[in-house]
């Protein structure tokens, strides 16, 4: 009897042992340290660990977005014995920080947008071109993190004459079925990447570095092709322009090499000659511009081009003189019949004084035939 006393124990005590230890293995409630949230309250399972049923419990109203406000240990388990829930443990804690998480609109991304709603619209170009200005100060802007979607634009208005703009947008929201709603408004100008002088520039100077700077202007106010800074470095401009001015590839021309009555040097240049004579510009010229000199020796008007300083190349095909008929021979010549070519070159710098002499300077041309070779 005794026996089976005993083993009725056991086995009941053998039965309620695995209940004990699943009662001591419960993990208690702990209070957390750092807590982060997204919507506007803070809840009693944001603040503890293993709050069970009383975690979805609002507590406290959540700091602005983007910020972190702090609780100290004291309020927070004044609160939660309100709500019922008793034997946190804190683990020495003596505060608790609460950050609520935000989405942030920088001031670009919210000028992004803008000029992206604009681009190639209402007669504007690309979106980079497009400065805008908004009539209140655009900072940066903190949203609800649940606010997740892109900004789109909803409605957009332009009046061209004005640059006034109104845009609507709206944010996706992954909390609500409702979008969040943006409008802004302000100007908005198509602008370009121009050269602009910083100084009073004469026609005859040479523009230099320090002379120019790279500013963005209204497109209005640069009608035609903007000059770009590094190739306006180094040119002339057509007329004189007053500091502050912006410069079209119509205002600047490649400098003279030539100028008007100069004194200038004629090269006259074939393969295997090369000559120079003295010689006076009859017209202006930059580098590679074709122009009209008069050799001072012959007194004859040439035509040739601009190759350097103060130096136009005459070619010698360009300007030889007419040539005589062709004469059809039958007997073979002799080298030392055919004039040189420096007769030529000579023709080109010297007047001839008469029609034979014209005759003397050219080359001939001949047909030359040769008797067949006797076979033996």
């Amino acid at each position: 009897m005794i026996r089976a006393t005993l083993a009725s124990i056991s086995i009941l005590l053998a039965l309620a042992l695995p209940a004990m230890a699943a009662d001591e293995f419960i993990p208690p409630p702990t209070l957390r340290a750092s807590v982060t949230v997204t919507s506007d309250v803070v809840r009693i399972g944001d603040l503890i660990d293993n709050a069970g049923s009383a975690a979805p419990i609002p507590v406290y109203r959540s700091p602005d977005l983007g910020t972190t406000g702090t609780l100290t240990v004291g309020q927070v388990l004044s609160v939660l014995r309100a709500k019922q829930v008793i034997g946190v443990m804190t683990a020495d804690l003596k505060e608790v920080q609460v950050t609520r998480l935000a989405r942030t609109l920088a001031s670009k991304d919210i000028q992004n947008a803008v000029t992206a709603a604009l681009e190639r619209r209402f007669g504007l170009g690309e979106a980079a071109n497009i400065t805008v200005t908004f009539d209140r100060s655009v900072a940066e802007m903190r949203l609800d993190a649940s606010n997740t979607g892109a900004l789109e634009p909803v409605a957009t208005r332009y009046d061209a004459r004005s640059g006034r703009f109104d845009i609507a947008f709206e944010i996706a929201n992954d909390s609500n079925s409702a979008p969040t709603k943006l409008r802004f408004t302000g100007t908005a100008i198509e602008t370009v990447e121009v050269a602009v002088l910083t100084r009073d520039i004469d026609r005859a100077e040479l523009l230099k570095s320090s002379d120019v700077s790279l500013e963005r202007r209204p497109k209005v106010e640069v009608p035609g092709e903007p000059a770009a800074r590094d190739r306006s470095i180094g040119m002339q401009l057509r007329r004189p322009m007053r500091a502050g001015t912006p410069l079209r590839m119509a205002d600047i021309v490649k400098p003279d090499y030539v100028l008007r009555d100069q004194a200038v040097t004629i090269i006259y240049q074939v393969p295997g000659l090369y000559l120079t004579t003295r010689g006076k510009a009859i017209e202006n010229g930059a580098e590679g511009d074709t122009v009209s000199v008069l050799n001072l020796h012959s007194k004859r008007t040439l035509t040739g081009v601009v190759t350097g300083r103060g130096q136009v190349t005459v070619q010698g095909a360009a300007q030889s003189a007419p040539m005589a008929p062709a004469v059809e021979q039958t007997s073979s010549i002799k080298r030392d019949d055919v004039p040189p070519a420096a007769a030529l070159a000579q023709s080109l710098i010297q007047t001839p004084a008469s029609p034979a002499q014209i005759a003397q300077a050219q080359i001939p041309q001949v047909r030359l035939s040769q008797a067949p070779a006797k076979s033996e």
